[in-house]
């Protein structure tokens, strides 16, 4: 089992910056590939960054590419969102998770572990 805390949302202007993040622990945490994901109202979950367990390989949905750095330090079991230059569009619950291998897809579904959620709110 793989537990997962998110913190850091919060409310802020467009153009400004924001870092998520994720508490892990279990066993497999630092083995874990893991992602962001991010759901705004009325609309699907939808992928924004994954990383490697090794934290070497990273990929970002088209819509968040140059703007969010996906990060993990496995020694602090933590996964980080730095995001900036944040637009309206980006507000959303933000959703940490992790699969159970130590390369993940950018399907929901293929993760197996999920946070609560921290709400980000990028007022216009």
């Amino acid at each position: 089992q793989v537990q997962l805390v998110e913190s850091g949302g919060d409310l802020v202007q467009t153009g400004g910056s924001l870092r998520l993040s994720c508490a892990a622990s279990g066993r497999t945490s630092s083995a874990s590939g893991m992602g962001w994901f991010r759901q705004a109202p009325g609309k699907e979950r939808e992928f924004v960054a994954r990383i490697t367990w090794i934290g070497v390989g990273t990929s970002y949905a088209d819509s968040v590419k140059g703007r969010f750095t996906i990060s993990r330090d496995n020694a602090k079991n933590t996964l980080s969102l730095q995001m900036n230059t944040l637009k309206p569009e980006d507000t959303a619950v933000y959703y940490c998770a992790a699969c159970r291998t130590g390369v993940c897809t950018t399907t929901a579904r293929d993760y197996a572990y999920w946070g609560q959620g921290t709400q980000v709110t990028v007022s216009s």
